[in-house]
């Protein structure tokens, strides 16, 4: 997958929907390996809670640990880890607060998005490849097993709208909400039953943008977001309260 962030692909193999852009040919070296680090984060392989060891990770790629720091600073920025003092970096821990935030504030932003894209005299352009990446989606809900394809191709569809609009300011806010949204997606698009809810929302996007149906589009890409907030924010309440209690503490008589 590629991370949006830093533009280059953390496995070649998940990229075939995806190919490198020229800024991943004059990345430094913290970008680098902040790409490997927030992809490893995204897909679950550094769980939340995790600490993030500079010195392994500087030995795994024959670095000093300078552009390690650097690119766990970069992870902080976008809010994938928490550098605590004297502990390092941590992967930070999923909460229902967070997604509710991420996903209220990127619903309304891919609203905008999309209903500016349906509207612009333009749009047609756009059209074929998002007919085909949507025609994509409509496969892979049919099919339990292809959960890692739905959600990889959700992520480049975006990724291609985002780019697509002529509104910059509006392409770098989205584009700062990507990775943090990409990890809450993978629980919001869990189940073979989301991922069929979801592509009927793609599917109304395609013939808003195609019928020049601003409102339509807006609408369509809104729910889109709500619907995988919700779901996500079930399913961490759900682990929330698997979690034994914690024991309670004996307070010890005085005699």
């Amino acid at each position: 997958m590629t991370s949006p962030r830093y533009g280059a692909p953390a496995d070649a193999a998940n990229v075939a929907w995806d190919a490198p852009r020229p800024a991943a040919l004059t990345q430094s070296l913290p970008e680098q390996i902040a790409a490997q680090l927030s992809a490893r984060i995204v897909s679950g392989h550094y769980a939340p809670g995790q600490r993030v060891m500079e010195q392994a990770i500087a030995a795994e790629f024959s670095v000093s640990r300078g552009p390690v720091r650097e690119a766990l600073r970069l992870l902080e920025r976008d809010g994938l880890v928490t550098i605590l003092p004297r502990r390092g970096a941590q992967v930070t821990s999923l909460t229902t607060e967070e997604v509710r935030e991420i996903f209220d504030i990127r619903a309304v932003l891919n609203g905008l998005r999309d209903r500016e894209l349906a509207e612009d005299p333009g749009r047609m352009r756009l059209l074929p490849a998002l007919e085909a990446e949507v025609a994509k989606l409509a496969r892979y809900a049919r099919q339990p097993e292809m959960g890692d394809a739905y959600i990889e191709t959700v992520f480049a569809l975006n990724r291609v709208l985002t780019h697509a609009s002529r509104n910059r300011r509006l392409r770098t806010i989205l584009d700062s909400l990507a990775l943090q949204t990409l990890r809450y997606s993978r629980l919001g698009l869990s189940t073979p039953q989301r991922r069929r809810q979801s592509v009927q929302h793609w599917q109304k996007l395609v013939k808003a943008i195609r019928e020049g149906d601003g409102p339509a589009a807006q609408r369509a890409a809104q729910q889109r977001v709500l619907d995988s907030r919700d779901a996500a924010i079930r399913l961490l309440e759900e682990a929330e309260g698997a979690r034994p209690a914690p024991r309670e503490t004996r307070t010890r008589r005085v005699a």
